[in-house]
């Protein structure tokens, strides 16, 4: 990596480590999702690290951390150690640029002089490492933690009218944790169609089948006309027609894919978050989320309205926030909001401008399409330079912003 980009990374990665002196959060949430972000950053280098070793190019560091080494060997030709403060880390190649003073014994192993798959693949690694990094975190979030599903439809809670003491779901034998899979022998793959078989068949007999802890069990259950039922002095159902109730109240149950079932449908959800972290890439780099982004950043009472917080983007200082407060609905939706930031980093770095690794694709190719039999094309990246500022000063005001957004007026908790 260049030494730009060895900024870029530790910048970022030193204010997520900030962000544990902004929010105050007892128990594991914070630690847990600090060590992620710190996982992914140097999932990130590894990526670059292994493609280059696997190219022959020469690595000469890789290390953990910056500031002093605290630790450090040398294993064949790179060195490994640690720097006293943990806030991220970077891999080091010689010649990334042809402006770069390279000694001549080197040369044929560094970055300029590979072919250009090679520079390819070792500029796009890191990114296709956070590919890897949402593929698995999208598999152990379907294989082990499982995520409600709208066509499982379960039983939530009961229903307690006024005068009795067990509705009609009760007295039919119906439990908590039901599926509830057909009803007078059509199959039950939403709530709508549920609700609606119950309140068109009011007084009438429904054979119910569920299924209870993986067996099938059928009930049989008469709906009472809502009408005649109370809930705290108040009737159920109003109108000239009567309105069938069982008293149950609904919900998505969670369901567990299979090892190998997981396989596709990781890639399936994966494929489609990419989709829509592309879509939020091109929203964050418009003219029009730019001036919203000043417009609250000049004035707080719209910054802190939260129709314009809803689709405002977030500094890693909001994304640790939101990660943390994620895990109030579970560790599944922590893995999903893992997930889109692997996805939405991936991206973002493949934009095709220096100093981000996209920049560095879109020069090779540039060589390549300029280049001739036997006479390679050597682009000066000297004359990028005014580009790759102005882009830089982009990106600083959107980081900035965001930033001092997410600190002064933090974007309102969604899971609460």
């Amino acid at each position: 990596m260049t030494a730009q980009r060895w900024a870029i990374t530790r910048f970022l990665v030193a204010v997520a480590a900030g962000a544990v002196l902004l929010d105050v959060w007892a128990g594991w949430a914070l630690p847990v999702v600090i060590v992620a972000i710190v996982v992914m950053v140097m999932g990130h280098e590894f990526g670059h690290f292994i493609t280059a070793k696997r190219a022959g190019l020469l690595v000469t560091d890789f290390f953990v951390g910056f500031g002093p080494v605290v630790w450090s060997t040398t294993v064949g030709e790179t060195r490994y150690g640690v720097r006293l403060l943990p806030l991220g880390g970077y891999v080091k190649v010689p010649g990334m640029t042809w402006s770069d003073t390279v000694e001549p014994a080197i040369e044929a192993r560094t970055y300029r002089a590979a072919s250009y798959p090679r520079k390819v693949l070792f500029a796009s690694a890191g990114s296709l490492m956070h590919v890897v990094m949402a593929l698995l975190l999208a598999w152990a979030s379907l294989t082990f933690v499982g995520l409600p599903s709208a066509s499982h439809i379960g039983i939530g809670s009961f229903t307690h009218f006024d005068g009795q003491r067990l509705n009609p779901a009760q007295v039919a034998g119906l439990r908590v944790g039901d599926q509830v899979l057909s009803i007078d022998g059509v199959s039950i793959t939403n709530v709508n169609r549920l609700v609606n078989l119950v309140h068109d068949h009011t007084g009438q007999r429904l054979r119910i089948v569920v299924e209870r802890n993986g067996t099938k069990h059928t009930l049989y259950a008469v709906p009472e006309d809502g009408r005649h039922l109370r809930v705290g002095g108040q009737r159920v159902a109003t109108g000239p027609t009567p309105v069938g109730y069982l008293g149950i109240g609904l919900k998505d149950l969670i369901v567990h894919e299979s090892w190998l079932g997981a396989v596709p449908a990781s890639f399936t959800k994966v494929v489609s978050t990419v989709g829509l972290a592309a879509k939020g890439i091109v929203h964050v780099f418009s003219p029009g989320e730019f001036a919203s982004l000043f417009h609250q950043v000049t004035n707080p009472a719209a910054a802190s309205n939260p129709t314009a917080q809803l689709n405002r983007p977030q500094s890693i200082v909001g994304v640790v926030r939101l990660a943390v407060q994620s895990t109030q609905l579970g560790v599944g939706v922590l893995l999903e909001i893992l997930m889109i930031v692997n996805i939405f980093v991936g991206l973002l770095n493949m934009v095709p401008m220096l100093p981000l690794d996209g920049g560095y694709v879109l020069v090779a190719t540039y060589e390549r399409i300029r280049s001739r039999r036997g006479r390679a094309y050597h682009a000066d990246i000297q004359r990028l330079l005014p580009l790759v500022y102005a882009f830089s000063l982009v990106l600083l005001a959107l980081f900035a912003a965001t930033l001092y957004l997410d600190i002064v007026h933090p974007i309102v908790n969604p899971f609460q």
